[in-house]
């Protein structure tokens, strides 16, 4: 049997499909929260520290479920922008993100911005579709690989 290397995986692809999804999302969402100076990204770091008080990198970077380099280059902006600070852990090696009063500032600003957003979704697309449709991103969170895992090891959850 011959495999064509182009064959057709538009319709088949689970990354490529919510790498889509999610552009077109962000998008979204960050023309909305554009008018308190913040992108759906910023919001959502904003957010977690606020609700979870102040986080080591690794533990925010868990939180967002992204890599520590991708959360430290996102951190950037805010610590510039006076939003959040790095402060001392309780182990002097460790450092933890802080929200500072602009920061908190800002996302009160940006949190009826997203509330509008959020509801125009939902108003589109469907408040128990939406509800769905974050239930099963959240079950490809728990599906059992770890991505970010040093060399092989992310592949053992096959």
């Amino acid at each position: 049997m011959h495999v064509n290397p182009v064959d057709d995986i538009d319709g088949r692809c689970n990354c490529l499909a919510a790498r889509r999804a999610s552009r077109y999302l962000t998008a979204v969402y960050d023309q909305a929260l554009g008018p308190a100076g913040i992108r759906a990204t910023q919001f959502s770091m904003l957010y977690k520290l606020l609700r979870n008080g102040p986080l080591a990198i690794g533990e925010l970077a868990a939180a967002m479920a992204m890599d520590r380099t991708t959360l430290s280059a996102n951190l950037k902006p805010l610590e510039r922008d006076g939003l959040i600070e790095m402060v001392q852990g309780e182990d002097r090696r460790m450092k933890k993100a802080v929200v500072t009063k602009a920061g908190l500032k800002c996302y009160e600003e940006a949190l009826p911005l997203w509330r509008s957003v959020q509801d125009a979704f939902e108003g589109r697309f469907g408040v128990k579709r939406a509800r769905l449709l974050r239930s099963s991103l959240q079950d490809v969170l728990d599906s059992g690989f770890d991505p970010w895992a040093e060399g092989e090891a992310n592949l053992a959850a096959r």
